[in-house]
């Protein structure tokens, strides 16, 4: 999403009629639905005026786009600036632009890492250039239209309040600044050229929309790229707090090897990176020969990474980088290098089996190491044993004279990067009131379901080509099948629904294990991990009544041992012991939706609840379209050929069946819609705008994806992707006589003419099952209809 869109000539315009504040305010609680802080319209107000003066060089094309405000692909981070168009050789150019106001800067001797002052006071923080490229560097890693159409990305940075270079260009940062420059205030005629030299010519193919609205690849998951991270490649780009937490970390490390004695705390909500950092810095500690280990209360991610690495290295040694949070209840002082302590508001108290070992974990943790980090969410604290706080690991250290500091994650990479994801799990469980109420402008899929078979129907599905989908519930149901495999332990009668807790065989594997699909999970067995979508089942522990939510921990079955010594508090202290389980009951399904990066599904076991949770899951129901629409998904304006401006600022739209139909030129288009097209694509004769289906082009084009063609392309078509028809084409995806492909064409020589002899129409999938379409040709047989341009909407 981009909040402000614009040519060259436009910004300047806006720039200098003091509008851009505005104009951009008006955007951001328009797309994003938040209220912008004073501080970040002051921001806007006076680095957008310097941007705008440097723009003003004529050398710099009038028609070349300007962005503000780029939402990074899968993460809550936004691109501050980016000018698009063409460098001397017309290949199509982004420019990342990192604005800064500051106006000095320490050095440290942390890498990519610089100290300046903000709000609250001095702090440290990414280098600017280090910014800019990672900024870059994730547009490209998760952007595949970017990738394969050779769209050149360029970073630099400039810190318009900052006279001297000192600093911020001195060779310890150089391996930044040589990938990303930095300009300064006195640097703006440097700037100016620097653009020039990138972007010469103007934006004339939409440039900045084909990145914004471009494929993006799947996030990748860290169980799987275990391997790879321990052998010191860099699977997951470290940006913003990451870096400086992970820099933070070799830096503490370093002087715990000095006789000095460190503990450094991490708060980070879900997916903000806590573990990404965690096994990076286990692969670099070990790499520096230090005696590190990765500790977890939970097994089920520790096992899971051990399954993973199993093959690649030995087990002995597997064993080794990974422990359970009970495994140093009798260690000696300092003898741990580093202990890595993810999922840190799990720790317990006591240790073993029984409990009855050791006393305290993390008193344990902090006196068995000189350097240890506690990755915490008290957020994600779920049973009466959880003693894992910021307050408790500080006192402990305290203790141990051992120095504290204090780092927080907020960078957002799961639930596709939306923070209003996450806030309005928050609002839904009421664990907080947020701004959050709907889904909309959210970018992230959740269905709520009426049918518990139905919701396990979908899971089953989205599981079949990758295994990462499962269903989960709260521990609402006993567990009968550990001890008697034939009966169910989750039945809902009223929908004839049976299944059976995470199979006893599979234990903390039962994430990845390759038939547990059918099984339903628990918050033991996914805490830690992440999937692609999870499904999740409201039990009766948690209902609304009017509105409110109500926690019943009595509703929770007797097997669970998370409220174990409920019923004794609630005899000493009932009101505590409400509050205590109440938070424990919400942070339980707050954990269990936030599994999933690509979307979560919901059923709740009661009605009113159900009701509930559809209410607030649904889109504004003023959208242009409601889900009957033949053009549900396309958030565009539709209107009648009366009301359009055809070929001007409107294209015709066809729904699948006319585009099955005849698009010769004596067809006539007054009987169809028209949309209006985003005012950044220039529109010209002959497009038109249908809806792509099925999974045969998914590389480039999403299922059921709105595209944007040209009627009647001339020149070669080799290459290019098509629609076609031919009465010989049964297309895979949707059986019609029409498709979209790669076109490929043979061509003969008859009477000194060269013709096609046969046509291959290829797909383009990560999906199996698609195959090249081969077309003998008689010419009168198939059409060329049109060259695909972009995905627009959907």
């Amino acid at each position: 999403m981009i909040v402000y869109s614009a040519t060259k000539r436009e910004f300047i315009d806006d720039v200098r009629s003091n509008r851009i504040s505005e104009i951009i305010e008006n955007e951001v609680r328009r797309k994003l639905n938040r209220n912008s802080p004073r501080n970040e319209k002051l921001s806007w107000e006076n680095s957008l005026q310097y941007m705008s003066q440097v723009l003003w060089d004529e050398g710099v094309p009038a028609s070349a786009g300007v962005a503000v405000e780029y939402n990074l692909p899968m993460t809550n981070r936004r691109v501050d600036f980016i000018l698009t168009g063409k460098d001397h050789e017309r290949n199509d150019t982004a420019v990342i632009i990192e604005l800064k106001q500051w106006q000095e800067v320490k050095k440290t001797n942390k890498d990519a890492i610089v100290k300046t002052r903000f709000q609250y006071g001095e702090k440290e923080t990414n280098h600017p250039s280090y910014q800019a490229w990672s900024y870059s560097a994730l547009i490209e890693d998760y952007n595949e239209t970017v990738r394969r159409e050779s769209i050149r990305l360029q970073p630099c940075a400039y810190l318009h309040n900052m006279k001297s270079r000192e600093v911020i260009n001195d060779p310890f940062y150089a391996y930044h600044t040589d990938k990303a420059p930095v300009f300064i205030s006195p640097d703006a005629l440097k700037l100016s050229e620097f653009l020039k030299k990138y972007v010469r010519f103007g934006d004339s193919d939409n440039i900045m929309y084909r990145i914004e609205h471009g494929v993006i690849k799947p996030s990748k998951n860290l169980a799987d790229s275990l391997v790879s991270m321990l052998d010191g490649n860099s699977e997951f780009l470290m940006i913003d707090e990451q870096k400086l937490v992970y820099e933070t970390a070799l830096d503490l490390a370093h002087k715990a090897q000095q006789g000095e004695k460190h503990t450094l705390i991490v708060k980070g909500g879900p997916g903000t990176g806590k573990s990404v950092v965690a096994i990076n810095l286990l692969a670099e500690l070990t790499k520096r020969e230090m005696l590190v280990q990765y500790v977890s209360k939970n097994s089920a991610p520790r096992e899971v990474f051990k399954k993973k690495l199993t093959g690649s290295r030995k087990k002995t040694h597997i064993d080794q980088m990974f422990k359970g949070s009970g495994a140093y209840t009798e260690v000696e002082a300092n003898k741990f290098g580093a202990l890595l302590v993810d999922e840190a508001h799990r720790l317990n108290e006591k240790s073993g089996l029984y409990g009855n070992l050791g006393e305290n974990q993390i008193k344990e943790l902090i006196f068995g190491s000189s350097f240890n980090i506690f990755f915490i969410d008290e957020a994600q604290r779920v049973t009466l044993q959880d003693i894992g706080t910021v307050e408790a690991v500080k006192g402990w250290a305290h203790e141990l004279k051992s120095s504290v500091t204090e780092l927080e994650l907020a960078s957002q990479f799961r639930c596709n990067g939306s923070d209003g994801y996450l806030a309005w799990v928050d609002g839904s469980l009421q664990v907080r009131e947020t701004a959050n109420t709907t889904l909309d402008d959210v970018d992230y899929e959740v269905k709520v379901f009426d049918d518990p078979r139905q919701l396990r129907a979908e899971i089953i599905e989205k599981n079949r080509n990758t295994n990462k989908a499962r269903l989960v519930a709260g521990y609402c149901w006993d567990w009968a099948s550990k001890n008697d495999k034939s009966v169910f332990d989750i039945v809902i009668p009223e929908y004839d629904f049976k299944a059976q807790w995470n199979l006893t065989e599979d234990g903390s594997l039962w994430m990845i294990a390759e038939n547990s699909v059918e099984q339903v999970g628990c918050i033991h067995t996914c805490q830690g991990l992440e999937l692609d979508y999870i499904g999740v089942i409201i039990g009766e522990d948690f209902v609304i009544r009017d509105g409110v939510a109500v926690t019943d921990a009595a509703r929770r079955s007797s097997n669970d041992r998370s409220i174990r010594g409920f019923k004794t508090m609630l005899k000493n202290d009932p009101e505590m012991a409400r509050k205590t389980t109440s938070e424990i009951i919400k942070n339980t399904y707050r954990t269990l939706m936030t599994r999933g990066q690509k979307g979560c599904y919901i059923f709740c076991t009661d009605p009113e609840t159900r009701d509930y949770f559809k209410a607030i899951s649904r889109c504004d129901e003023t959208s242009v379209h409601t889900a009957t629409s033949p053009y549900q998904g396309l958030d565009l304006p539709i209107v009648s050929i009366e009301d359009a401006g055809p070929y001007v600022t409107h294209v015709p739209i066809y729904d699948l069946h006319a585009a099955a139909g005849d698009f010769s030129e004596s067809q006539t288009v007054e009987g169809f819609q028209w949309v209006e097209l985003p005012e950044h694509i220039k529109v010209s004769e002959g497009m038109f705008v249908m809806r792509v289906v099925g999974e045969s082009m998914n590389r480039r084009i999403p299922n059921g994806s709105w595209c944007l063609f040209k009627a009647n392309p001339g020149g070669t078509r080799n290459g290019k992707v098509v629609l076609v028809q031919h009465r010989d084409i049964e297309d895979p995806d949707h059986g019609g006589r029409y498709t979209v492909k790669i076109y490929q064409s043979e061509k003969v020589i008859v009477e000194n003419e060269m013709v096609n002899k046969k046509i291959i129409l290829k797909p383009d999938t990560n999906a199996f099952g698609y195959s090249p379409l081969e077309l003998d040709v008689v010419e009168e047989d198939q059409v060329v209809v049109g060259e695909y341009l972009t995905v627009i909407d959907g």
